[in-house]
Order: C-alpha cells, then structure tokens, then sequence
C-alpha cells in the first residue's frame, strides 16, 4: 500500500501525534496562497503540493474571522504586473512594499507564479516585442550610469513611469532617441570630462578629469 494510501489512516488514528502532523504537512506542502471570493464569502486555498501538483480548497468564510490570507494588496500588484514583468521581479517589487504572503513569507518566483496562476493571470513573455525598456536597458543603450538615467526621469527629460510604486521602471525605447535626452546626455559627458583649473605654487593648472 502506498504513503497516499495510507496516509488518511495514520492521520486520522488518535494515537497518531500531533508533531507527526506537523511535519508530514511541511514534507507534503510547499506553499498555500489564500484569496477570498466575496461572491460566495468563501476563503480559496490553493494548495502547492511537492512534485508540482496544485489543488483547491473552498472554505467558507465567517464573520469576524481573520484568515491568513493574500492580502487584496498584494494580489492587486501582481495583477498590475503580470504578464509585463517576470515573476522575479514580482516578488522583489512585493518584498521592497513590505508586503507577504498569507502565511507571513517573503515572496519569491514559485509563489508568485502559484499566485498568479490561481488568478488566471499572464505570464511575462521575453519573445513578446516590448515597446518599453527598464532603467538598466536604457544606461547600456545611452552608455551612461543608472544614477544619470534616475535624474533624468527625476528632471523629466526622459519619459517614465511605473506600474506600482517600486515596480521598475518602464522607459518608451523611441524617447533614447529625442533631442532632448540626446542634448542632456551631451552636457553631462561634457561636464564630467572638461579639464579643471587647479592653483599650484600660485599658478593656474589644468587638467582633464581622469
């Protein structure tokens, strides 16, 4: 007889231990995403079994009951999220709002993605053209630092925006190529690179910024 088997006779015997429970709960289960359906006052568990399987559990919703459950936050992020962004940067989007899981965990890719998948929610797609670029793409693109990216978005030379708060940014790949960004990427190389008068033994000095 298999441990599925045999599982519900040992778990139901009352001589079974209580400890015992515990851990073949944190062999079998990996994660549990809880959300709440306000149409049926039901509580949805959807359940992440080791070895990749996935179940649902309905349990009815009571009044005045506080259930360890997703916050409607965090599941708003993700929905804003998904499908434009990967799961990893999800779940570093959700961890830098401070916000966790039902269960009080940091939130990670797989519980992301379980969460998103009970949602009926897009993953991101790399293949998928994208019309926009983050922060980092748009440094290497105008061979500048991200800290000169930041203060142009900050002086609104360079159009950004951003899905949620902490979310990355999100640049329009076309605005690299305005006069305007291309103007203030000029007088900033040009800035950093012209020489310095420097006094020494009373006479002026120059030299470039090395």
């Amino acid at each position: 007889m298999s441990l599925a088997q045999d599982l519900p006779a040992i778990w139901n015997l009352p001589s079974t231990d209580m400890r015992l429970k515990q851990r073949i709960v944190r062999i079998l289960i990996e994660e549990i995403v809880a959300d709440v359906d306000e149409s049926s006052r039901e509580i949805v568990l959807l359940i992440h079994w080791a070895g990749g399987r996935h179940s649902e559990l309905r349990v009815k919703k009571r009044t005045g009951q506080h259930g360890k459950c997703t916050s409607l936050e965090a599941i708003e992020v993700v929905r804003h999220m998904a499908g434009r962004f990967p799961d990893e940067l999800i779940a570093a989007t959700l961890n830098r709002l401070g916000l966790r899981t039902g269960v009080n965990n940091a939130w990670n890719k797989l519980r992301v993605c379980s969460l998103r998948s009970y949602q009926q929610l897009p993953a991101f797609n790399p293949d998928h053209p994208q019309s926009t670029i983050t922060l980092e793409e748009a440094a290497r693109r105008l061979h500048v630092s991200a800290v000169i990216i930041r203060r142009l978005i900050a002086e609104k030379t360079l159009p950004a925006s951003q899905v949620v708060e902490c979310a990355p940014w999100e640049i329009p790949a076309e605005a690299l190529a305005s006069e305007s960004v291309r103007s203030a990427i000029r007088n900033i190389k040009s800035r950093t690179t012209r020489p310095r008068t420097h006094i020494v033994d009373g006479q002026q000095t120059m030299f470039s910024e090395g």
